[in-house]
């Protein structure tokens, strides 16, 4: 799963990384909050939890693909708020639940099928966080973590145990492109020409950990190579591609260290969250 990560670029250095074109500020301020998602100033975060406003990579948008009229690819830099509300959810608090959907079953279930088949995005992340378990009755020892929607034990598991946090980064530096998925939410207590009425949100796209993670948690986010950007942000891309897209995280090119348990906390900030520590680190409690 993807329970938290980091994110320090600022709109220029995003717009680098993702060859974005240069913002036009008169049709951002033209934009209408209904038909798009805005666009606002984010300052660094080194640990984004669920429920925060997170930048995020989007392409041509639905009603123009296959007109021709816009280049597949990276085309827009805007914000979204991480855990996805339904089109048709009654209740906002459903995005703390649905802050990871799985991406065997995300073509099929109803809370994301709509946004994967024509909403699809690039959330940028300097690394991302995992937490293995060291179990309180079984001193030295560790497994994975695992997730609540697999492990019927999840909370049992996770009680009775420490958690000795993980980053997971590109060795070269580069942003990780995490898959995510955009959906829009109408406020029904507030007038529809209200940009507050609109609320969108987003998702992290999971799968089976790769080996070379396994032994830290059971699931791993999506991550998009660079050569398969275009084909995960084009809304015409069929389900094969996609599946072969969600089947090519680049593992081999991560590097992966133990971090140090003030990440464990959401009131703890800043770069020194990632500085890598002795994997025989005293681990700590999450949260």
């Amino acid at each position: 799963m993807c329970g938290r990560y980091a994110q320090a670029r600022n709109q220029h250095e995003l717009q680098l990384a993702f060859d974005l074109p240069e913002i036009d500020e008169a049709v951002e301020a033209a934009r209408d909050a209904r038909s798009w998602p805005p666009l606002e100033e984010l300052q660094p975060d080194y640990n984004i939890a669920p429920g925060k406003s997170v930048y995020a990579v989007l392409g041509t948008p639905p009603g123009e693909a296959g007109r021709g009229a816009r280049p597949t690819g990276p085309q827009y830099l805007r914000t979204l708020r991480w855990g996805l509300v339904p089109s048709w959810a009654k209740d906002v608090n459903v995005g703390y639940k649905m802050i990871n959907a799985r991406g065997e079953t995300v073509a099929e279930k109803p809370a994301f099928r709509a946004a994967f088949k024509r909403r699809r995005c690039l959330l940028p992340a300097d690394a991302y966080y995992e937490w293995q378990l060291m179990p309180d009755e079984a001193p030295g020892a560790s497994e994975p973590g695992t997730s609540p929607s697999t492990d019927p034990g999840h909370k049992r598991r996770k009680s009775k145990s420490k958690k000795r946090p993980f980053a997971v980064r590109y060795a070269d530096g580069s942003p990780l492109a995490l898959a995510g998925l955009f959906e829009r939410w109408r406020n029904p207590e507030l007038p529809e020409d209200d940009p507050d009425a609109w609320l969108w949100t987003c998702t992290v796209v999971t799968t089976e950990a790769a080996p070379e993670l396994e032994h830290i948690h059971e699931r791993m986010p999506i991550v998009v190579p660079r050569d398969a950007w275009d084909t995960w942000l084009d809304p015409a891309s069929g389900i094969a591609d996609l599946q072969h897209v969600m089947a090519s995280t680049p593992v081999r090119d991560f590097d992966i260290h133990q971090v140090g348990t003030a990440v464990n906390s959401v009131r703890n900030n800043g770069p020194e969250l990632l500085e890598p520590v002795q994997e025989d680190s005293e681990p700590g409690t999450l949260f």
